[in-house]
């Protein structure tokens, strides 16, 4: 006891006494920290600082404020832009004949560019003011989703106007004189943008753009001007075979001295006409045999004004901030909107074609195995939509939450991957033939574009989703950074001292929960609600608290050498992407209304994201460098085990059949794929096959019974079946002709397109 009384009294008089603590413990952990700190290049400390931290920094400190994330509110459309999708979208629809547009013309037709031009479409987010339709970001990605439904080329070509490009970058950072000659052209589809960012040197890593742009005197329209002689090699340039105006980026360089002392200025982003001389549009790429316009552009000393720079010349090298700050639209908007179209479309068509065809006497749905891919394939999608719309209602905030736009794009493509994968193996033959009929097929070749640009899902999951956010997020690194490097090293010193004690704290607090929340079931942790969904929120708690803990020591005893173990920050990186994806789904349950109806897909889902959660911290730890402290950690997050099992087979076969009927829950999941009257593809010939089936249920329960009772052969050929039922008076009249035209329906959709020998 002794002992135990003497060590809390030089705790205290260390921490207490701020002379002794500043001399014995800020000073020396000050000079490790600036030691530690990983060097940062300019490019990855302007994307540090560029964007917002959102509700993803609630998740990675431990003590998410759940009434926070009830408070964003419900996204809405207005009257407006419901009146757009109801009208102009569903026209759009009507005009898409996708396996025509794929197969035979290479292009969308000239009607329907003609279309998209004149009602808008390519000026969604271009403001009023300048003829644009100012919509919203949920609204731009209702739009994109509905127009993927049917046909993924011609929602490509609406997305990239509307998202990275010179539009967003023009509305943002444009001089009025640039905002007002382009903005309307754009808005009117007069002008078609591109924007050249990804070279054969650069993808990923766009910072490393080799393209320059040298600082020189010449002459342009008859006088001499201050600009820029231009050389770049662009490739994956979607719209640039059809653009008549280019945004460039580029590294601008002024080896002169005509601007300043600075040689190399960084990366710059310019706008120029594509018919401006010098300027040339190569030939067109052929991303997975998909028919919107992709392909290259190149320039040899090809000279712009300065005035031509987006913002002006005072945005000379500001263009990586610029870019990592619009990146959200395709990131948060566009991508994730594909995705979740390929969710409502594989669920409307899956769910059909599970009810309506059938193997040995039985409809396939009722078969287990089916049951468990259906039921991911529900409730995949019901996390594609709660993510599309939590992560649209950050961006509607006008809030720049790169951390959370990168979590969409990455697990958001890869969730429609599993969707689609899952889709494939339950509709089999129906899926893998192409035709007029196939509705599956362009998707699926389709779905690695999405995994690939705006940065590949690799490096995205392994650098940015971690790297970026355990900086950012932290209450203290991102100042313990900036302490450091103060010129005022007494200043400096003061602050860190201040920091550090918080910092200290913070750690304590974390670890502490991290345990208390696994002795007791985090059963004392707050929730928001009551109800079933109630101790969703409480384990949420319990894992961000355990995120934290692990962030800090991590930080701590790795250092810089941190970023470079990519598995292991990968592993992190998850399970603040799993919480964010839980989050999304606890909101749209609330936003829904507490449907009861969703209970199922919100258990399933639920369920997988804790249990990823868990298993990526518990890998976290298990692959640790230094074990005596990864052991310590473990017993603190994870002291009886890691109970976190993932969903059940009665939530998988709960979950399958719900849905393999028609109702508010499937229409919820299913509204981002709509019917129309006209609509001569596959997709409404399987819910209309679907759709007279289920009315004809009651009349199939009667003829199986009879099958059964020995009234009625079992093997016989529908037709001759269901007139000896009729024979027989097991069903009347109105049932034999309502189940012959279902049993029609059925056959139409189950078949397959057919084309002549070549």
């Amino acid at each position: 006891m002794t002992l135990l009384i003497l060590a809390l009294l030089v705790i205290i008089v260390l921490f207490g006494v701020k002379n002794i603590r500043m001399q014995f413990i800020t000073r020396p952990i000050f000079s490790f920290f600036k030691k530690l700190l990983p060097p940062l290049s300019d490019t990855e400390k302007e994307a540090m600082e560029a964007g917002d931290v959102w509700w993803e920094g609630e998740l990675f400190r431990g003590k998410p404020n759940w009434e926070t994330l009830h408070s964003y509110g419900k996204p809405k459309l207005t009257n407006e832009e419901q009146d757009f999708i109801d009208n102009q979208v569903m026209t759009a629809l009507t005009m898409i004949d996708d396996f025509d547009i794929v197969h035979n013309r290479k292009d969308l037709p000239p009607e329907l560019w003609e279309y998209f031009k004149k009602e808008g479409f390519f000026s969604l987010i271009i403001p009023k003011q300048y003829g644009g339709k100012a919509f919203s970001a949920y609204a731009n990605s209702t739009i994109v989703a509905k127009l993927a439904s049917r046909s993924v080329s011609a929602a490509v070509t609406v997305m990239v106007p509307n998202s990275l490009g010179p539009g967003e970058l023009l509305t943002h950072y444009g001089t009025q004189e640039q905002r007002e000659n382009w903005l309307p052209k754009l808005a009117s589809g007069e002008a078609v943008p591109c924007f050249a960012l990804t070279g054969p040197e650069a993808g990923s890593d766009a910072g490393a753009i080799p393209d320059e742009g040298i600082v020189c005197r010449q002459e342009f329209e008859g006088e001499e001007v201050l600009g820029l002689k231009l050389n770049w090699d662009k490739r994956y340039i979607t719209l640039a075979p059809v653009a008549t105006v280019l945004g460039l980026a580029f590294q601008m360089r002024d080896p002169d001295g005509l601007l300043g002392d600075k040689e190399a200025l960084g990366i710059t982003c310019a706008l120029i006409p594509t018919d401006h001389p010098g300027v040339k549009v190569g030939q067109r790429h052929n991303p997975l045999g998909m028919a919107f316009m992709n392909g290259t552009t190149y320039g040899e000393d090809v000279f712009i004004p300065l005035d031509w720079i987006i913002g002006g010349p005072q945005y000379a090298g500001r263009g990586w901030r610029m870019l990592v700050e619009c990146l959200s639209a395709g990131r948060g908007i566009s991508l994730p909107a594909l995705a979740t179209a390929c969710g409502h479309t594989a669920t409307k068509t899956t769910t059909a074609y599970s009810y309506v065809r059938h193997q040995f006497g039985l409809s396939i749905g009722q078969f287990e195995g089916v049951q468990e891919a259906l039921a991911r394939i529900v409730a995949n999608t019901y996390q594609l939509e709660a993510a599309r719309r939590l992560t649209t209602t950050g961006i509607d905030l006008k809030v720049k939450p790169s951390v959370v736009t990168a979590i969409a794009k990455y697990h958001m493509t890869e969730m429609s991957r599993d969707v689609l994968n899952d889709a494939m193996d339950i509709q089999s033959g129906k899926g893998i033939q192409l035709g007029p009929k196939n509705y599956l097929g362009h998707p699926y070749m389709a779905n690695p574009i999405s995994i690939t640009v705006e940065g590949a899902n690799i490096l995205t999951r392994s650098l940015m989703i971690f790297g970026q956010g355990a900086t950012r997020c932290h209450p203290y690194v991102l100042a313990e950074m900036e302490t450091a490097a103060m010129e005022d090293s007494s200043a400096a010193l003061e602050r860190f001292d201040s920091l550090l004690l918080g910092h200290i704290g913070y750690g304590a607090r974390n670890a502490f929960s991290s345990l208390f929340c696994a002795l007791t079931g985090s059963r004392f942790n707050q929730s928001p609600v009551s109800g079933e969904t109630q101790q969703y929120y409480k384990d949420m708690t319990r894992l961000s608290s355990g995120l934290a803990f692990v962030t800090d020591l991590a930080m701590l005893i790795m250092g810089g050498d941190l970023k470079r173990k990519e598995m292991l920050s990968a592993r992190l990186g998850d399970v603040l992407s799993e919480l964010y994806l839980g989050s999304a789904t606890l909101k749209l349950f609330e936003d829904n209304g507490r449907q009861q109806d969703d209970l199922p897909a919100v258990r399933f889902v639920m369920a997988t994201r804790l249990q990823k959660a868990a298993k990526a911290l518990d890998g976290a730890l298990r692959n640790f460098p230094n074990r005596p402290v990864a052991w310590i950690m473990r017993a603190l997050i994870f002291p009886l085990g890691n109970h976190f099992n993932g969903p059940t087979d009665k939530m998988t076969t709960d979950l399958a059949k719900g849905m393999l009927q028609p109702g508010p829950a499937r229409d919820r999941l299913t509204f981002l794929c709509p019917e129309f009257e006209g609509d001569k593809g596959g997709i409404a010939e399987v819910e209309d096959a679907f759709l007279a089936q289920f009315e004809c249920r009651n009349t199939y329960k009667k003829i199986k019974k009879a099958q059964r009772a020995g009234t009625l052969p079992k093997k016989m050929a529908n037709m001759a079946l269901f007139e000896m039922a009729l024979e027989v008076s097991i069903i009347n009249k109105g049932e034999f002709e309502a189940i012959v035209n279902a049993d029609k329906l059925r056959l139409i959709a189950i078949h397959v397109d057919e084309f002549e020998t070549l």
